[in-house]
């Protein structure tokens, strides 16, 4: 099992650098086209059907490029379509989310002083809120509230907010704004995939066919990038959010994931008006920087963090506080390890458990067994420069208790 454990640290890795890597990709390649669309000017010798053009300068070379409303005359022999980056990033998140969240559900997923579930039914109700959560987006899309642009917007930003608090109540905190992210992301990659990717084949194949396209398509998908554009930040906020407990570990996380949805709108509202050359609305700083300092004051409301705290020793766990070097390992633990990974920590300059995680008692323990092997026992990467001294001896003793224990967790 400790050879799994290592395989399956590494990939975590390797899918998170593709999830990285993909997700760059991405939003780059729609905050690029998001301030061309807005800063295309309109000038009287563009040919028929052109909506306007922009001159750029990068890499030393010049580029004229011009924008068609629904399309050109005919259609050009190459053709780049912009697609693959999304699909690639919603695949590799996903598959994260399996190896991280659904491979290890009683530590990552749940949390049973918010809602005492199973792994499976954590798993079942996390896959059909991303599947239903699409499927009301895109019904209220195509209803008629969609013909309101930002009536619509309003009406999702309330059902944001509802996810995030109905996702708190389910998932440990954790989980929680990581679903939130993954939500609104299955919403921005089927966008791409059902809708705008879609609706520009049936503009290609129309113009093939010698056909004038509908312009419908063209509002449609314009619509649904609009949202993609407002929710990109929010996305990457709760997919970082897992490194800081103050964020997504305290009473008022879903306050803070709300305010976020905000920000989101308050930053990128500053560039759109900015690349539609219709002013620099300042406002919009000050704005998002009241919304972050409400987020901090919220974060620090309740004093001790909420969300992971197990009282009495899981089933799953219970191998690794019975072996028989765990005396030995909590000695060791509450040596070199709780001056900051505690309730209150004693080191200075730390005020919160780094990542929330607290090594007080034979539960804590046990059940972050998998993490203190890799990050200390494994690797060096704990304590952090070594700051407690911890030896060479005493690294090989973690190694042996989470490997003999999980041993005995094979035997059974």
């Amino acid at each position: 099992m400790y050879e799994y454990a290592i395989a399956w640290e590494w990939l975590s890795f390797a899918v998170r650098w593709l999830h990285v890597v993909t997700a760059i990709a991405w939003i780059g390649s729609s905050f690029y086209f998001i301030a061309l669309d807005l800063g295309l000017v309109k000038r009287p010798h563009l040919p028929p059907g052109a909506y306007g053009e922009e001159w750029q300068v990068h890499g030393g070379g010049f580029y004229h490029i011009q924008k068609y409303l629904v399309a050109p005359a005919t259609m050009p022999e190459h053709l780049t379509w912009f697609k693959w980056e999304s699909y690639m990033t919603w695949l590799s998140g996903f598959a994260m989310l399996c190896i991280v969240y659904y491979g290890g559900a009683d530590l990552f997923l749940i949390d049973r002083h918010v809602l005492d579930i199973s792994q499976t039914t954590a798993i079942v109700l996390s896959l059909a809120s991303l599947g239903l959560g699409w499927i009301i987006y895109d019904q209220l899309c195509k209803s008629p509230l969609g013909k309101n642009i930002w009536g619509l917007m309003a009406v999702l930003y309330v059902a944001l907010v509802a996810m995030a608090w109905g996702y708190t109540q389910v998932f440990s905190g954790r989980a929680a704004f990581l679903h939130l992210g993954a939500f609104t992301a299955t919403i921005m990659s089927a966008n791409v995939f059902f809708i705008i990717i879609p609706n520009q084949k049936i503009v290609v194949a129309d113009l093939i066919a010698g056909r004038t396209p509908d312009p419908k398509y063209g509002f449609i998908a314009k619509q649904r990038s609009l949202h993609n554009n407002y929710l990109t930040l929010p996305v990457i906020f709760f997919m970082l959010s897992n490194h800081y407990p103050l964020a997504f570990a305290t009473a008022y996380n879903w306050v803070i994931a709300a305010l976020v949805f905000l920000m989101g709108v308050t930053i990128r509202h500053w560039f759109n008006t900015t690349h539609a050359r219709k002013g620099q609305p300042t406002w919009t700083w000050l704005a998002t920087a009241i919304l972050f300092i409400l987020i901090i004051w919220l974060s620090t409301v309740p004093k001790v963090l909420t969300g992971e705290k197990e009282l009495s020793v899981a089933p799953s766990f219970q191998r690794f506080a019975s072996n028989a070097h765990f005396p030995a390992v909590k000695d060791l633990v509450s040596t070199r390890c709780s001056m900051c990974h505690a309730a209150e920590p004693v080191y200075e300059g730390i005020v919160r458990a780094p990542k929330g995680v607290v090594l007080e008692d034979d539960a804590e323990i046990a059940a972050h067994a998998r993490e203190i092997y890799i990050q200390a026992g494994r690797s060096h990467a704990m304590p952090p420069g070594n700051l407690t001294d911890m030896t060479a001896d005493e690294r090989q003793l973690l190694v042996a208790w989470f490997e003999s224990a999980a041993e005995e967790g094979k035997a059974q």
